[in-house]
Order: C-alpha cells, then structure tokens, then sequence
C-alpha cells in the first residue's frame, strides 16, 4: 500500500481504543492497515496517510458495507457526524462485546489464572450521563453560532446536539434555549486563535437520584452582567423533567481551550448540587470530580467494595486520586483509617464536606499530589486503593506505592492503556491479578473501566494455584 492511494478493505477487529484493523486484498497478497474509528465488521474505503516500519495507517473515507449487527439497531440522529460517540448503531451488546474483546487482548499477559467477573453493562445506555461540556464554535468556518460537540475528525466545527443519546433530555432543552438567547442578541463565540469572543463553554451536571440540574455559562470578562442575569431568568422560565437548582456564571480568560475559573458568579440556587450512591450523599459542585455515569458508579463501587470485603479489610486504607472520596467513605465502616489523597483542593475540600453530611469521621483527606503527599504521611497502609486519572501514574510515585509491600491493592482504570504501562512495574515488584471485571460506564464511547485485585506473593520461590469453581471466586493454596 502507498501513501496517499484509497484502499477498500474488510475491518476484522478493532484495538482499543479506536484502532480499527484492516484486511487488503492487493496485486502482492493480504495486506493490513490501521484506521482509526473503523468498527470491526464493515467493509470500508479508507485513504493511506502514513507508513511506519513497513505498516499503513489510514483515514476512513466511506463506510462501503455495514456490520451485521448493524441490521435494524436504532441509531443516534447524529450518527456519523458527532465526534462524541464512537459505536452509534451498532447495538449496545455489540459495543460492549468489542470493547471485552479489546481489553481481553490489551491485559491478556496480566490476567491469565485470574477469576474474571465479566462485564457489568450500564443500567442505562441513553441519557446515562450526569455532566456534558459543551464548546461554542461554528458551525462550519464563519458560519452561524453552534454550542455543542465537535464534529467528527475537526478541530474547529461545532454540531448542535440538542437530541444527543447519551445525555439527558433536560440538556437538550438548556442548549435549544441558549444558542438562541445568545444568536438572537449577536455575542460572538470566543475564537481559540485569535482570542476573541466571548461565549467559551456550557457546563451542564445532573443528580441521578434529586433530578437537580445545574447550568455553568463560561465566557471571558466581557460578557455584560445583566445578560448573564437575562440569561439565568430565561433558563428558569424552561420546562424540564428535573429541577434547576443551580445558575452560574463562569468567567475565564485563560488563553487554553480549557473549562477553567478565574471568576465564579452565582446567578440562582446554589454552588453544587446533590447526587447519592449506595446510599451516601455527595455534594457536586461546578469542577469536583465525580463519575459521569451515576448509576453506572454504583456498580462499580460495588465491585471494588466486594473486592475489597473478600480481602477482609481492616486497619489503615490509602485511597490514592480519591477525587471527592467516594470510595474512601464506601469502604470506611470496614476499615479503622481511610488516607485519601487527591491534588484539586477544591475536590478535597468537597470530600470532608461530604463526610461530614455523611457522618463519617475516620477518614483523612489530603490535598497534595500523590507523589509528595507520600513523603509526608506517617502512617503506613494495610491496603491500596489506585484510580488514577486517565494517563496513569507517575512513575516515581508508582515506585512509593509499591514499596510499602501491602499484600493486597485495588486498581481501578478508565484507561486500559496506562494499567497496562503500569503493570509492568506492578508485577516487577510481586504482584499479580487475582480477580477482575470490567463496567461499561461509557455507553457507546471507546472507553471502558477496568477493576483489578491484585496479591503480592511473598517470594518468586512460592508457588501458589489458584482454583476456581461456581460457589467461591477463587481459593488460594501455597506453601506456607
């Protein structure tokens, strides 16, 4: 395969995230590519665009023939068009069937002997999301004001999505209400290049469980204040399905294309709004870090809890990147001390509120990096509980983590990629997987979560088999 020439070829599989693998019949035999969003099961014209070591990579120009499981499956309006979901129509057990099958292959190495738990599905695939970040664009280059999502494979072009699937209908009605508030009085959307503009993002959350809907408009200081006040009075004028409970005003004049806060005005209700999970309540505010997937999280969590019960759980728990500390207070009536330790200071600081409303007092939060906050605590854990954000962790501070010798740690990911990186050093230090599972909490998107139990063996000389059968998950025999 050249550069530059289309191709029409067969997607045998894809690797995760988004790497469909590509099957050529040419004049010199079967070749493959790699293309990127080409889902597994459809024929496709794609156009080389690079070569590395001999392998094509390539851009996908025409889906030429559908997947099987694609016959009669509803399909978003936006399908093909929005950049947002990667699997719209195909159905949902055929997602997730690919992304099992992509993950199996990623940590094949590291879970071999281990008790699997599958996949938890999502209890819900549409409107399962509780927080949407909307960008303020065109439409197509100095065409009409947009506030939605990125089109497919641009930078710059903004789709309105006022019917998206993955969000609630509610969100719908707040982004209709807004681009036409702001294009019938003519304020211009702020321009990353040429930094100019106003409009930058509309920041929308959603309790599963109280139905509160909160509403953040950012743009830079320019923006009038009494427009801001107009375009609060509007909003709550709307007819939803939940209740709007909080009307912010975000000013942010950074130069990133980032949802930051330089300025935070409260235009009505209050600062955050409440979600619960298995049974504990969580104050969310504008930027705390909170699963994006309510009801999707208590699965999860369940999953770590029982990970964790299995391991009989006592003593002194590290909940290391513990965003605003779900997990830490899920687990604290088993544990005497839970440490947990998250680098936004505002999540941290939302986490003892969050305790507090909870009646929960044995847990400590820290504000500090992972790698640091090491350092500086005197106690000494029992157990580790890892959800790092999406790129993993720090090297360094994975080597502090390991060094405490712990004989059982949780790892929680929402990227596989990264565990995979980290594993390595995971396993160098005498670990291994004992038990995983996987939850689907991003229905109709490439990613996945992924949760491990992992045991230390006390040596390389020990041999430990591990046996399965259907009354208990696993039963571990060694020589002691």
């Amino acid at each position: 395969m050249k550069k530059g020439q289309t191709y029409e070829g067969y997607v045998e599989r894809m690797d995760f995230p988004n790497k469909g693998i590509v099957r050529v019949e040419t004049e010199e035999g079967v070749e493959y590519a790699y293309v990127k969003d080409a889902l597994p099961g459809r024929r496709i014209s794609f156009m080389v665009n690079k070569k590395r070591g001999g392998k094509a990579e390539g851009r996908q120009t025409e889906v030429l023939e559908s997947a099987a499981c694609e016959a009669g499956a509803d399909k978003c309006r936006y399908c093909g068009t929005c950049g947002g979901c990667l699997y719209q129509g195909f159905p949902y057990e055929a997602s997730v069937k690919v992304k099992e099958e992509q993950i199996k292959r990623l940590l094949g190495n590291y879970t071999e002997g281990a008790f699997y738990d599958g996949v938890i599905p999502s209890p819900s695939y549409k409107g399962y999301r509780n927080k949407m970040e909307y960008t303020f664009g065109d439409e197509y280059m100095d065409g009409p004001l947009a506030v939605g999502l990125h089109k497919r494979g641009s930078f710059y072009d903004i789709l309105n999505v006022p019917g998206c699937e993955i969000a609630p209908a509610d969100f719908g009605v707040i982004l209709d209400y807004t681009l036409n508030f702001f294009k019938e009085r003519g304020v211009p959307h702020y321009h990353r290049m040429r930094h100019t503009g106003i409009l930058r993002h509309l920041l929308l959350r959603k309790s599963h469980a109280s139905g509160e809907i909160m509403a953040g408009l950012v743009t830079t200081s320019e923006l009038d204040a009494a427009l801001a006040e107009e375009w609060c009075e509007g909003l709550k004028k709307c007819e939803y399905e939940g209740k709007l409970a909080s009307v912010l005003h975000i000013v942010n004049d950074e130069l990133a294309d980032a949802v930051k806060c330089n300025r935070l005005v409260l235009l009505y209700g209050g600062e955050y709004i409440t979600e619960e999970l298995l049974g504990l309540k969580f104050r969310i505010s504008p930027f705390s870090f909170f699963q994006t997937n309510s009801a999707g999280a208590e699965k999860l969590y369940s999953l770590v809890r029982e990970y964790l019960m299995q391991e009989g759980v006592k003593g002194t728990v590290f909940d290391l990147y513990s965003g605003t500390g779900t997990i830490s207070q899920m687990i604290s009536p088993a544990a005497e001390k839970v440490i947990a330790v998250e680098i936004v200071e505002e999540t941290v600081e939302a986490a003892r509120e969050n305790a507090k409303l909870n009646g929960i007092s044995n847990c400590e939060f820290i504000a500090a990096d992972v790698l640091k906050a090491l350092d500086d605590i005197i106690d000494r854990p029992d157990y580790i509980i890892l959800d790092p954000p999406r790129d993993g962790i720090n090297p360094k501070a994975l080597n502090k983590i390991l060094d405490y010798g712990v004989d059982s740690l949780v790892y929680i990911s929402c990227k596989p990629t990264s565990l995979e990186r980290d594993m390595v050093a995971i396993t160098s230090a005498g670990y291994r997987i004992i038990r995983w599972g996987m939850v689907d909490m991003f229905p109709f998107t490439g990613n996945i979560e992924v949760c491990c139990l992992l045991e230390r063996l006390r040596s390389a000389k020990d041999h430990i088999e591990i046996s399965i059968d259907a009354d208990d998950y696993y039963r571990i025999k060694d020589n002691k």
